[in-house]
């Protein structure tokens, strides 16, 4: 029976090599795989770096925002090859995709829906392992001044204190606010909790002219809308 030895990624044509091909071909050119192969680097003495990269990939369901939620740690101690150095230079890969997409929905044009909202959230809160509030201040025009982290840790454990947020809303000259929060869990439906602050905020809001437009609840890869659904 002939014997076949692994190749490594040295011995792999030169259209078949991760950085070879993006000189030939450009960073569109290649898979999921093959750009987070270039990120580790190399493999281990079993694999090459591609095939490392697939292993890893599969694991998280080949979904990007879950190997995003991955710690040091769990990539360090789930994958063979993967040292602490891989494991930061992943980690801070998927930290600069998120802040260049939160970057970005920032200068988005006026919210004219709730999808647009979502899309000016997700990248703040999608990829959350626990819960946080925000609120979005708008000036007339839907335009966001402002983004205000009001609490961490979910709304059942965290007091949420109204007069900050419309001392906050003042200073920034808000005419309306969006609030959004995420729910890690991915089920997108309002809790009594949910519902309880909504209506809080809301009715001080109205007193002071500065009414909520929306909550937008982020379940990851879509939402909930208050508005949408006539809570408002």
């Amino acid at each position: 029976m002939l014997q076949y030895e692994k190749l490594t990624i040295k011995q792999l044509a030169a259209e078949d090599r991760p950085r070879e091909k993006v000189l030939q071909k450009g960073l569109s050119a290649l898979s999921e795989a093959e750009l987070l192969a270039i990120l580790l680097g190399s493999g281990s003495a079993k694999e090459s770096a591609v095939e490392l990269a697939r292993k890893i990939l599969a694991a998280y369901h080949n979904n990007l925002n879950q190997l995003g939620k991955a710690g040091i740690d769990e990539l360090k101690n789930n994958f063979h090859g993967v040292g602490e150095a891989k494991a930061i230079t992943i980690i801070a890969a998927m930290e600069l995709g998120r802040r260049r997409r939160l970057q970005e929905s920032l200068e988005m044009p006026a919210i004219k829906n709730s999808n647009d909202a979502y899309q000016i959230l997700q990248p703040i809160l999608g990829h959350l392992p626990h819960e946080e509030f925000w609120i979005l201040m708008l000036n007339r025009s839907n335009r966001v001044l402002t983004r205000y982290n009001v609490s961490k840790g979910g709304l059942t454990g965290t007091v949420i204190d109204v007069r900050l947020i419309l001392k906050k809303a003042l200073e920034s000259h808000a005419a309306s606010m969006i609030l959004a929060h995420n729910h890690p869990s991915g089920n997108k439906q309002p809790s009594g909790a949910d519902q309880t602050i909504t209506r809080k905020i809301t009715d001080a809001g109205q007193i002071m002219d500065i009414p909520v437009i929306d909550h937008i609840i982020i379940a990851e890869n879509n939402y909930f809308s208050f508005a949408d659904e006539g809570m408002l």
